[in-house]
C-alpha cells in the first residue's frame, strides 16, 4: 500500500468512496480526517475499490477501509493489510459483518465502546417534547428569556470571531494542560481556517449583543445524516449549549433527519451528556485481529 498525505484536492473523490460504504461512521468524514489529520498523523492509500487510512499517532494503526464493501474480496484485502498492521481499528458494525462472511479472524472482534457514534433524531432534538427532554427545554427557555440573542448560519465572516471565542474557551478549560483539548483546539483551528475549501461544511452561531455565545461546526453526509464535529458554548451564558444544539438543528439543511454527535472517547462526563440527549441508536465499532 502506498500511503500519501491526505489532500484537500481529492476530497470529492473521497466523499464518493465514502458514500458507497454500507454505514458511515463519523471518524471517516472528510472534515474529520482533515481536521484531525496532523494530530493522528493520518495518511491514505488509494486502491481500485478502497481507500485505506493509516494513523501513526498515538500508536501505529490501520483504520477500516472506505469504499463499496460489498464489492471487495476481503480475504485478499485483509491479507494485503497485514503488510501494514496486524489489526484494524474503528471498524463499523456493518463492515464487520462483511468481513466475517469471508474471513475468520484469529480472535473474536473487540467491541470498542469508547468509539461508538451517538445517533439522534433531528425532530426530537428540535422539539424537545416530553419528560425525557424536560431539563434541556428548561435551559433553552432560560437562555431565550435571559439574553438578547441572535442566531445566524455560520459563514466565513464569523471565522475570526469563532477563533477568538475558542481561544477564550481554551483559557477557561486550560486546554494546554489537557492533551485531548489541546489537540481538539488545533483541529478546530485547521477546519475554520480552511472553511472556504471544505465541501458539505455547515454550522451555526449565536450572538448576544455582538458577542459570540456559542457556535457549532457540522458536515452533511451522503446517508442523510448531519455530523456535529465541534460545538462550543461560552460559560458566561447559561444554557448556551442547549441553545446552539436546538437552534442549529432547527435551522439545519432540510432532508437530514438524523444527527451524529460522534463519540465520547471514554470520558464519563461526555458520555453522561450524550446519553442525556436520548440517542435513538449507535454506530458500534470494533477492533479486528488479522
Amino acid at each position: 500500500m502506498d500511503f500519501q498525505p491526505i489532500q484537500l484536492e481529492r476530497q470529492d473523490a473521497y466523499r464518493e468512496k465514502l458514500a458507497q460504504c454500507g454505514q458511515i461512521a463519523s471518524d471517516y468524514s472528510f472534515i474529520n480526517i482533515w481536521g484531525w489529520g496532523p494530530e493522528y498523523e493520518l495518511s491514505w492509500a488509494w486502491e481500485k475499490n478502497l481507500v485505506w487510512i493509516r494513523q501513526s499517532k498515538p500508536e501505529p494503526a490501520l483504520w477500516a477501509p472506505v469504499g463499496d464493501w460489498s464489492a471487495v474480496d476481503w480475504r485478499a484485502a485483509l491479507s494485503a493489510a497485514t503488510s501494514v498492521t496486524d489489526q484494524l481499528i474503528r471498524v463499523p458494525e456493518k463492515l464487520l459483518h462483511h468481513i466475517e462472511q469471508s474471513f475468520s479472524p484469529p480472535a473474536p472482534p473487540i467491541e470498542t465502546r469508547d468509539h461508538w457514534d451517538y445517533l439522534y433524531s433531528v425532530p426530537e432534538l428540535v422539539d424537545l417534547k416530553g419528560n425525557r427532554f424536560h431539563k434541556k427545554k428548561n435551559l433553552l427557555k432560560q437562555f431565550q428569556s435571559s439574553y438578547d440573542y441572535e442566531y445566524m448560519d455560520f459563514g466565513p465572516e464569523m471565522i475570526d470571531q469563532a477563533l477568538a471565542m475558542q481561544e477564550d474557551w481554551c483559557s477557561w478549560r486550560d486546554c494546554e494542560s489537557v492533551e485531548t483539548l489541546a489537540s481538539e483546539n488545533k483541529a478546530i483551528s485547521r477546519v475554520l481556517n480552511d472553511w472556504n475549501q471544505l465541501k458539505a461544511i455547515t454550522g451555526g452561531a449565536i450572538q448576544v449583543k455582538g458577542v459570540m455565545a456559542a457556535y457549532t461546526i457540522a458536515e452533511t453526509m451522503a446517508d442523510h445524516s448531519i455530523v456535529i464535529h465541534f460545538e462550543k458554548g461560552c460559560p458566561d451564558f447559561k444554557g448556551s449549549y442547549q441553545a446552539i444544539n436546538q437552534m442549529f438543528l432547527a435551522h439545519a439543511p432540510q432532508g437530514y433527519p438524523q444527527v451524529n454527535r460522534e463519540q465520547d472517547l471514554g470520558d464519563e462526563g461526555l458520555r453522561k451528556a450524550k446519553l442525556s440527549y436520548n440517542p435513538v441508536d449507535f454506530i458500534k465499532k470494533y477492533k479486528v485481529k488479522l
